[in-house]
């Protein structure tokens, strides 16, 4: 019979920096979505509130299920606290799980080893699914019952060890394992998330209002971003790290070494005005092989021409004339509505920067 002990060591000697396991039982946290579903708090993400049933209960998305198996990889590939150092303006920050290798690609398949493992060492069969943050599951819910860490006020998981730069990701199965002790909440009286975040998108310790948050804006959101919220995200083309940033857990935070993680190409820092200058083809060369994979050529484009707006650089107003170095047809992405309408607010801000 498989033991706890075993399957985490395995997931460890596989890749993963921490393993756990929790009951597929009813716990309370998971309650809390429906009610931040009811605030409207998932904006234009249906696919939140059509999987609501199955998230709310693990063994909705494995019938039968006894024992979640829950990993942690640490992608943190930065030996600095704070993503807000001055930058060179006209440059784009991308979240830094982004940088590297798709994690939904990477961390399937290391599940995948450690499942066939599993069924190496179990002589009778047994049910079992994987997750990975596209399926229905809570994970970090089930995160903190596996012993891993508790749920900051970011919403984040964050380990003592490892801090909160974390991707989490497991296996939902019918084996009677033991489960681990979930974690104290160790927050304290800090707020240093809630007060950073610069859109107001942490409405109170562990409440997250999606439509506020530059993560939902640049990558979620399929609609124009609203004119109100283009100035706060500032330089961010995918994604936001500033929550996790300013956390003091992530002060003394480790540094991966897997490759997985380690830029293929420098996607952070990279020009906005050379980027939006690319053909499409060329666009989707940029992030091939990554998680920005998961959004459209067209949103990309839509937030290029925010980050030029945000520049305060009047002379790139004319780039914006010039998609896919001016081709004819080099650049379809650009054509799409959200792109022009964002293209046209940032010709207009340049414009008045520029007096």
């Amino acid at each position: 019979m498989l033991s706890s002990a075993d399957v985490k060591q395995r997931a460890r000697e596989i890749g993963f920096d921490a393993c756990g396991i929790a009951p597929a039982t009813d716990l309370p946290e998971l309650a809390a979505l429906a009610t931040w579903l009811d605030r409207g708090y998932a904006g234009e993400m249906v696919y939140m509130h059509k999987s609501a049933e199955t998230r709310g209960d693990i063994r909705r998305f494995l019938p039968g299920a006894r024992s979640v198996i829950v990993t942690a990889t640490l992608y943190n590939t930065e030996n600095t606290l704070s993503p807000e150092r001055q930058r060179p303006a006209g440059t784009v920050r991308v979240a830094r799980y982004a940088r590297g290798d798709d994690y939904h690609l990477v961390l399937a398949e290391r599940l995948r080893l450690l499942l066939n493992w599993m069924r190496a060492q179990q002589a009778e069969p047994f049910e079992a699914a994987v997750f990975v943050d596209k399926h229905h599951v809570q994970e970090r819910v089930y995160a903190r019952h596996a012993g891993l860490g508790w749920l900051a006020k970011n919403t984040c998981l964050i380990n003592p060890e490892l801090g909160s730069w974390l991707l989490l990701a497991g296996i939902a199965t019918d084996l009677p394992l033991e489960p681990d002790a979930p974690r104290l909440d160790q927050c304290g009286d800090c707020t240093l998330c809630l007060d950073a975040c610069p859109t107001g998108a942490l409405v109170d310790a562990r409440v997250l209002d999606a439509t506020k948050c530059i993560s939902y804006l640049t990558i979620e959101l399929e609609s124009p971003v609203p004119e109100t919220q283009r100035e706060a995200i500032g330089d961010h083309l995918f994604g936001c790290d500033i929550c996790q940033a300013v956390c003091p857990w992530n002060l003394a935070a480790p540094v991966t070494t897997d490759a997985a993680w380690l830029p293929r190409v420098r996607r952070d820092g990279a020009s906005a005005a050379a980027l939006w200058q690319r053909t499409d083809q060329e666009l989707h060369t940029f992030v091939r092989g990554s998680s920005m994979t998961h959004t459209s050529l067209a949103r990309l484009r839509r937030n290029l021409a925010i980050v030029i707006g945000n520049s305060g650089d009047a002379s790139l107003g004319v780039v914006l004339d010039h998609p896919g170095h001016g081709v004819r047809n080099a650049a379809h992405s650009a054509d799409a509505p959200i792109v022009r309408d964002a293209v046209a607010w940032a010709k207009t801000r340049l414009g008045k920067s520029e007096k």
